[in-house]
């Protein structure tokens, strides 16, 4: 595998990184990740496709975009990626073509699935699509349990407008997949949090997908807001500084939940994934030192520390943590940046979801506030 980066910023195109081998023309995969200004900007796209003509070009907007240890706002990343011997397909989607978010995931996979399928990465919108619905419909048929990681969109801390784009400039709406084919491929993934749970653990009583009603008999709105004292009027945005760790019926992993608006006449909550009635929750809060050494963790047990360091690795953080570790939010890129070391390419972006699941060969999972990482290696 070989790779080059490129980066738009200042109004310049600058080359980031190269490997020595790597022929623009041979590269079958371009993944971008930039602002929503830029990634759907016909021109832009134009320049990348010219000088990748023959590769798949992948973007989307983001809440920060990472290269190497560094983390930029409103540029362009592009990462090109040139197989040795694995076969790449890549397939693009909108919510509009489906009924709802988990028949557009049972699309997408069923599409890409064959009997070569070693691994699938996939961008969504992240403000128009259920994440958790997306998820459940890409585990439906992957009876192998098939590592498919990847994020959702993002669009700073205005959760706005996010796009996403294949072969074409990036717009609303839309879903990317990305397979990858062949016995050559190994690809790792890892997903860590790092937050510090408080308070009593309680039971969701009332829930509509990703609409939670009430805690305990209780309302859930009313609940919260005694939790957060001081920080209740700060809401929603200091919601990102108070997140759910929720913990499944019959499951000993818990998923976090980021609150993404308040409906105050509803006395309801909506979040960026699914909130299943019977599931337990308790309330996290931000610890910094923790939230780094998470970066580092999952960077570790995202490849085999028997092999190599990985020759590509792209990193999704969630905007939440960025906006609380502010000037140290490089810190947690440092961090796997030093697990890692000089002979990974690393990008990645800071997104409204993470992808990935908790352990190899088990489904995927909708995450939120995580430092999610997915390594690629060709053996």
């Amino acid at each position: 595998m070989q790779t080059q980066q490129i980066q738009f910023q200042n109004n310049q195109w600058l080359t980031k990184q190269a490997s020595t081998n790597f022929d623009a023309a041979k590269s079958q995969l371009a993944i971008v990740f930039g602002s929503g200004e830029l990634t759907s900007n016909q021109n832009y796209f134009d320049t990348i496709k010219a000088r990748y003509p023959n590769a798949s070009i992948v973007s989307c907007s983001t809440a920060g975009e990472i290269i190497n240890d560094e983390v930029h706002d409103d540029t362009l990343i592009v990462t090109a990626i040139q197989f040795e011997k694995t076969t790449v397909r890549s397939i693009k989607t909108s919510i509009g073509e489906h009924a709802n978010s988990f028949e557009t995931g049972k699309f997408l996979y069923n599409s890409l699935n064959s009997d070569e399928l070693n691994g699938i990465f996939i961008i969504s919108d992240g403000t128009k699509i259920n994440g958790s619905e997306l998820v459940n419909g890409l585990n439906e048929n992957n009876y192998k349990c098939l590592p498919i990681t990847g994020g959702l969109a993002g669009d700073g801390a205005r959760f706005n407008k996010t796009v996403v784009g294949l072969n074409e400039a990036a717009s609303e709406g839309n879903i990317v997949a990305v397979g990858f084919y062949g016995n050559h491929i190994e690809i790792g993934h890892s997903s860590l949090g790092g937050w510090d749970e408080f308070g009593k653990e309680r039971i969701i009583t009332k829930s509509d997908k990703n609409v939670l009603y009430e805690i305990d008999g209780d309302n859930a709105l009313d609940l919260y807001k005694e939790y957060l004292g001081p920080y209740a009027e700060e809401l929603p945005g200091s919601a990102l500084l108070f997140p759910l760790s929720m913990r499944l019926e019959n499951s000993e992993r818990n998923l976090v939940r980021t609150i993404l608006s308040l409906n105050e006449s509803e006395k309801s909550m909506t979040f960026a994934g699914n909130l299943p009635e019977g599931s337990k929750v308790r309330l996290m809060k931000a610890n910094f030192e923790k939230l780094v050494s998470a970066s580092a963790t999952a960077a570790e047990t995202s490849f085999d520390k028997e092999k190599k360091s990985p020759e590509l690795a792209i990193l999704i953080s969630c905007v939440g943590r960025k906006l609380i570790l502010q000037e140290r939010t490089e810190d947690e890129l440092i961090a796997a940046k030093k697990v890692f070391g000089d002979a990974t390419c690393i990008t990645g972006f800071y997104s409204y979801g993470e992808i990935s699941p908790f352990n190899p060969l088990t489904k995927c999972e909708l995450h939120n506030q995580t430092m999610t990482i997915t390594t690629f290696s060709e053996q």
